[in-house]
């Protein structure tokens, strides 16, 4: 057995003091947000009706490479991080792989999951700017759980709009969220003028985050005090979930390992680019050289049969557009999708760096999901959230190509969190009833078809 221990810990003067912005150090920015009345770029200053005023600039900047972490959301990180990087030695062992297998793991707050890194620091500009309360959407229910938290914390009201299928098959995440003093609402729903229209438009639709994202503006908009928040996608949130891959960097530092390969799930991509982004900074500036392996689930697979055009950010075409991966604005994930990676596109930054070839990516089925997720919690005695057990997948995947080449590569994922709230998918794989739906070539161009023409 090596000498590198189980878990690798940081002390907490370890805690990163800033943000690492990845947009500095790439020589091809992201596209900017265009009206999609006008088709022209925005400004900051166009954001802050919607969004937090600090928030707009971090969304807008490209220039500074460090953006200073707020004291008192420092002090709230201290609560919870470091978070461990952890050798998984007996999944080695189970695989008989020389591969070195580590995680990132995320899942030691009470959220459950990495999105409380955001959402604290949301929930602090919010706070800070004087405004009563948030609104935001949620899919599987991590983000809404860790934003009801962060607004508990600093008391602002918190309304969140949960993907329908998600609101019914997991109520105990709902539970969570109002424990903390959250207002949770099944989406699409009738209480506002989007979700009636999509409501009519896609009849008994399960729903999906384009659609949740429209109800939710809509709501932060319409009431005065107000501003609306997002868990995923967007730079500012890549920008605050940063401080995975800085921990993730010199925790590796400091037993002395590289990467060589660097895996994580993919949605809109907070977890991603917040795991890969130091990484992918050091070889922006020639530094050094990564294998990174986007995963996104066969029933939404943005990257690998998406197509890199402007599209609307919600499925109301009621926000911005952006330049990314995209399935559509119109497109619905099947309601067999078990996870909450449900969003028809990809955080800009993630888009650009896909395009110019600093990352690979990759899609695969439920099935084969849960079953990496079953076989990683019977030996490393942590049930994954269904999200990162997309990695797990590939994780595994890779070091048994390395048991057949012999090579130990050195190979890090993210595991964003727990799925002790998804037990209902997990017992859906038990009992056999899970099924893989893969949507046809017919199904994407059909929803691509309505992409705006720029």
């Amino acid at each position: 057995m090596s000498d590198i221990p189980y878990k690798v810990y940081l002390s907490e003067n370890e805690i990163p003091s800033a943000w690492y912005n990845v947009r500095a150090d790439m020589k091809n920015k992201p596209a900017p947000l265009l009206n999609p009345g006008t088709g022209e770029a925005l400004k900051a200053e166009d954001l802050m009706p919607i969004f937090c005023e600090e928030l707009c600039k971090q969304e807008m900047n490209n220039d500074d490479k460090w953006i200073d972490i707020p004291g008192e959301v420092l002090d709230f990180y201290k609560m919870y991080r470091p978070s461990p990087l952890v050798r998984a030695y007996c999944l080695e062992k189970a695989l008989g792989t020389p591969a070195h297998i580590y995680y990132k793991f995320e899942g030691n707050n009470t959220s459950g999951s990495h999105k409380l890194n955001s959402a604290i620091a949301q929930a602090y500009y919010a706070k800070k700017q004087g405004l009563k309360g948030v609104t935001t959407e949620t899919g599987a229910g991590q983000w809404g759980t860790a934003l009801s938290m962060a607004t508990a914390y600093f008391g602002l009201d918190c309304q969140v709009y949960m993907v329908k299928v998600s609101y019914e098959q997991k109520p105990f995440r709902r539970e969570v969220m109002r424990t903390y003093g959250a207002t949770v609402t099944p989406s699409p729903s009738m209480t506002t003028n989007v979700g009636r229209k999509i409501n009519e438009q896609f009849p008994g639709t399960d729903g999906s985050l384009g659609c949740a994202i429209s109800e939710a503006v809509e709501a932060a908009t319409s009431q005065e005090g107000y501003r609306y928040v997002l868990g995923s996608v967007l730079n500012q949130v890549l920008l605050h979930q940063s401080v995975i891959g800085l921990e993730t960097k010199a925790a590796l530092d400091k037993v002395g390992v590289k990467a060589d390969m660097i895996i994580g799930c993919a949605g809109g991509g907070s977890n991603l680019g917040g795991l890969i982004s130091p990484f992918v900074g050091e070889m922006l500036r020639g530094e050094n050289q990564y294998e990174i392996i986007a995963v996104e689930p066969a029933s939404c697979p943005s990257f690998t049969r998406g197509s890199y055009v402007y599209d609307f950010c919600d499925t109301g075409r009621v926000c911005p557009l952006a330049k990314m991966y995209t399935l559509g604005s119109n497109f619905m994930p099947a309601p067999n999708h078990a996870g909450g990676l449900r969003y028809h596109g990809m955080s800009s930054i993630l888009s650009q760096l896909y395009a110019d070839g600093y990352m690979k990516a990759t899609s695969v089925k439920q099935t084969d999901v849960f079953a990496a997720a079953e076989q990683f919690a019977r030996v490393e005695g942590i049930l994954p959230a269904p999200e990162s057990s997309h990695a797990i997948r590939v994780a595994i995947d890779e070091a048994l190509k390395c048991k057949e080449t012999g090579e130990a590569k050195n190979i890090v994922f993210g595991l964003t969190g727990t799925g002790y709230f998804d037990l209902v998918a997990y017992q859906k794989f038990n009992d056999g009833e899970m099924s893989d739906y893969i949507p046809t070539d017919d199904d994407i161009a059909k929803s691509l078809a309505q992409c705006p023409k720029f």
